[in-house]
């Protein structure tokens, strides 16, 4: 399957793997959703998740197992707050679906932060640009892919 993330990964010479598989349109965590599928614990797979700066969009990405902090990727990002995009304009933005937002080629580059988290994996899976499609890729491939940095922006559901 090609998609506008593999495209670019391919253009970059970078590394991945796909996976697909089929996407229930009936459940409510595309993330989680995605785990269970391909058998990978939910810590090394990784939702992209838009937030507004009040300045322009920006990306986090995050495991699904927990969620973002705002706060933590407001200090990140270095500005005085953010706050989670409008669907539509994260869509409109990035050129994919919700639930299939990749945060690698995107029609549009963003400040992209990738919670530190990832960096304890040899490999972790981001969306491939379509719902049940999965990349797997090295958490240093995604930071060159996208331009990212790595911050502590994730936070776990019991914490």
């Amino acid at each position: 399957m090609s998609t506008p993330a593999t495209a670019a990964l391919t253009r970059l010479r970078l590394p991945f793997r796909t996976h697909t598989y089929d996407h229930d349109p009936a459940v409510d965590s595309y993330g989680l959703e995605a785990a269970a599928a391909t058998g990978v614990p939910a810590e090394r797979i990784f939702k992209t998740l838009l937030v507004d700066t009040g300045a322009g969009l920006a990306v986090g990405v995050v495991p699904v197992s927990g969620s973002l902090d705002l706060k933590a990727v407001a200090a990140a990002l270095k500005v005085k707050k953010v706050a989670m995009a409008d669907p539509a304009a994260a869509q409109r933005s990035s050129g994919y679906v919700v639930g299939g937002i990749s945060p690698i080629g995107q029609r549009r580059a963003l400040p992209t932060v990738i919670d530190s988290s990832a960096r304890d994996f040899d490999t972790i899976f981001v969306s491939g640009g379509k719902r049940g499609f999965e990349i797997e890729l090295a958490p240093e491939d995604l930071a060159t892919a996208t331009r990212a940095g790595f911050a502590p922006i994730g936070r776990s559901r019991d914490g």
